[in-house]
């Protein structure tokens, strides 16, 4: 067994070693761990970050008057221990193998001493003070919606932290663009004189000393995005986004993507002349310092891959990434040798995910755990004098926000050191980083942005909808799931006063009534068939396995329907039917469940199999006979029966970025939400045979899924808005 030094309990990522009694749990629940893949644990628990040799495991675990195939029994305790961990021989989270030399373990560790968390893994002084509750997210619900929330005006991840003293840095504002005109993104020139940034009516140049901006002539229809500067100064690496192609027959100008595009890497001089296209399929994210590489994205949300090629496109090749991986920014180090970026992982059948920041060399592919932590932005950057600049989110009531911190990581090893520093505390989300050559200047975005709930009158068949009325009034994220029987007011759950809790609102009230409320964060509220129970997903604070709640709507105690792994997505038919189902996650495949909405009695009725089934947004129809289900960004709607599963697919035609999909109240047709990088979203009416009735556009908003009152008269839905504008620093 291993040393008498390791502590009795080691955390790690979501789980918890208990080296005394030979348990593995995570949060909370016992993982089944054989004896002896346990024991490797343990050894290299005892010892993370360092390499455990296989001779030294075969010395501790099978002594030498042990007669056992050594090579084959070491295998096989490897890989038990790896699946139940959850892990990944080529894209390690926490068992990395060195070939022919043995193991390490790479994810941060941590041991309680005295009742407090100690980091043991990673040496640089993080704050980790964040609590359960604040950290815990809804990662299937996240999937299913944060592309819709932040369409058009960023990317961000819901969490939460308590900060170090105020940082004393002055920041200064540098674009002054209105809140329905964001900054979409910014970047600083190698010598901190030029800012070049884009937002919805093109691609700019701003003198720093003097304030001047022009306009970077382009070619019609070429929407670009500044993704950094070569090393001359006088070239963007930007991105570049589909053509919107107008739709006919529409009484609306609206656009969709056409059929097959994908966005494309190209290069752009500040002087003018045509740009030059370096890549097809490829999202990038930045040039090395020394302008001879570019790293990329290729994939869709939550299946991306990164690449690194030649700074005219040759030379290509995979670094890491595959099914359930997403990652924000990713920055290279001062030498343009080795990435850093920012990784969100994404396991189909867990009701939450891992966000870290990793350093990666693309040469030999080896991978080191900087930072774990849900509490992680997307925004990352590399300075000069070697600190890697990453964003945490803040803790309520601010928990749309986050702040900069800095930590310095020796790019040799790809190790932390020293102690992180806060370098902001301001309001707004921190995104978009760029820093100069000389690494006095760094720049980013404030971003914010707020989803409320609006409420429309419906004509006749759904075939038209008065202007929009805004039922919240409070900042915030406010989403609606349901009306209440007498069709008078609507469900929503708003993060207005911290956790996520159930709201209730009449459409003529000016203030909403808390229905559930508590410290428990909610992510899904719907009625029972006959709308007298309120039906809600919950997680603890202390975290565990998702439980699927009841209350009565009239007020009571809650009661626990449902607690299992991958709950996601549930809904009720309307009565008389008396059909509840709800959706689990699992590893290959997205399994529809018939419950009890009072005993949690359950009964299979199917499945959408694929490594990409969690991908599907799916509503239940009002007399509870069919399941409606769209892959996310397609351009198919599945019928699923309720009794047999049997399935009929519908193609909407011209429309391929279906983002949600909810049944009209008649059962006739669908509410259907849908975008395109380059235009605002909008809301389409669908009926069963795939023919489109563009309802709702907003040029400044993004629109979200409508929800219809029970007499079909009304619908419910979010809008979101967002502002952003570049900002800077320096002396940090």
């Amino acid at each position: 067994m291993p040393g008498a030094n390791i502590q009795e309990v080691m955390r790690f990522g979501t789980y918890e070693a208990d080296i005394r009694s030979g348990e593995l749990r995570r949060n909370g629940s016992k993982v089944k761990l054989q004896e002896q893949p346990f024991q490797v644990l343990a050894l290299l628990l005892e010892r993370p970050g360092e390499v455990v040799t296989r001779e030294e495991l075969r010395g501790k675990l099978w002594p030498a008057d042990t007669f056992v195939d050594f090579e084959h029994s070491l295998n096989a305790a490897i890989k038990r221990l790896r699946d139940a961990l959850g892990d990944d021989a080529d894209n390690p989270r926490f068992v990395e193998t060195l070939a022919r030399r043995g193991y390490r373990f790479v994810a941060p560790v941590k041991a309680p001493v005295n009742g407090n968390e100690v980091q043991t893994r990673n040496k640089a002084n993080v704050p980790n003070n964040v609590t359960a509750a604040q950290s815990r997210r809804y990662w299937w619900f996240v999937l299913a919606t944060v592309a819709v929330l932040l369409t058009g005006t960023g990317v961000g991840w819901l969490a939460a932290r308590h900060f170090n003293p105020t940082s004393r840095i002055p920041e200064l504002r540098l674009t002054a663009n209105a809140s329905d005109d964001p900054v979409l993104n910014s970047v600083i020139s190698p010598d901190g004189k030029f800012l070049a940034f884009a937002d919805r009516n093109g691609l700019f140049l701003k003198a720093m000393e003097t304030g001047e901006t022009h306009s970077i002539a382009l070619p019609d229809g070429f929407i670009a995005r500044p993704v950094g500067w070569f090393p001359d100064g006088s070239h963007l690496l930007v991105n570049k986004f589909p053509v919107p192609a107008l739709q006919s027959g529409a009484w609306l100008s609206l656009t969709s993507t056409r059929p097959g595009e994908q966005a494309s890497m190209w290069s752009i001089s500040v002087f003018g002349g045509n740009p030059h296209k370096i890549m097809d399929n490829a999202e990038a994210r930045s040039v090395s310092p020394d302008g001879l590489q570019i790293a990329f994205v290729r994939g869709a949300m939550v299946d991306q891959e990164i690449w690194v090629a030649s700074a005219d496109g040759d030379r290509r090749r995979k670094v890491m990434g595959g099914p359930g991986d997403m990652f924000g920014d990713i920055a290279w180090s001062p030498e343009s040798r080795v990435l850093a970026y920012v990784h969100y992982f994404y396991r189909p059948g867990w009701h939450e995910g891992s966000v870290s920041v990793e350093v990666c060399d693309p040469a030999t592919n080896n991978i080191n755990v900087i930072l774990s932590d849900v509490s992680l932005g997307d925004a990352l950057a590399w300075t000069p004098d070697g600190r890697l600049i990453y964003s945490l989110y803040d803790p309520p009531p601010n928990q749309g926000g986050s702040n900069l911190w800095a930590m310095r990581v020796d790019s040799a090893t790809g190790r932390p050191f020293g102690e992180a520093r806060q370098l902001t505390n301001s309001l707004d989300r921190k995104v978009g980083l760029s820093i100069s050559k000389d690494g006095k200047l760094l720049t980013f975005l404030k971003w914010s942005g707020a989803s409320q709930v609006y409420v429309a009158q419906t004509g006749t068949g759904s075939d038209k909808m008065d202007p929009p009325q805004r039922l919240s009034l409070e900042e915030g994220k406010n989403l609606p799931f349901a009306w209440t029987a007498d069709n008078k007011s609507v469900l929503f759950t708003s993060d207005r006063d911290g956790p996520v809790h159930v709201f209730k609102q009449a459409i003529d009230q000016a203030v909403p009534d808390l229905v559930v409320g508590g410290k428990n964060p909610i992510a899904i509220s719907r009625l029972n068939p006959d709308g007298s129970v309120l039906l809600y997903l919950s997680n603890s604070t202390g975290g565990g396995i998702p439980k699927l709640m009841r209350v009565p709507i009239s007020g009571g105690s809650a009661e626990v329907v449902l607690q299992e792994e991958g709950l996601g997505n549930f809904q009720c038919a309307r009565s008389p039917s008396t059909l509840c189902v709800v959706s689990q996650s699992l590893p290959t495949a997205l399994r529809f469940v018939k419950f009890d909405p009072v005993n949690g009695a359950q009964q299979e009725l199917g499945r959408i199999e694929g490594p990409g089934a969690y991908k599907y947004n799916w509503s239940l129809s009002p007399d509870g006979s069919t399941i409606a289900s769209a892959v996310w960004r397609g351009d198919q709607i599945q019928f699923h029966s309720t009794k047999d599963f049997s399935t009929r697919t519908v193609t909407v035609q011209g429309w391929t970025r279906i983002a949600t999909i909810d049944w009209a109240a008649d059962g006739k047709s669908f509410w259907v939400s849908s975008s395109t990088p380059a235009s605002a979203q909008v809301l389409l009416n669908i009926d069963l045979h795939g023919k489109i009735r563009p309802i709702l556009t907003d040029a400044d908003k993004d629109i979200g899924w409508a929800i219809p009152s029970p007499d079909g008269r009304h619908v419910a839905l979010w809008e979101s808005s967002s502002s952003a504008n570049a900002w800077s620093i320096r002396g940090f």
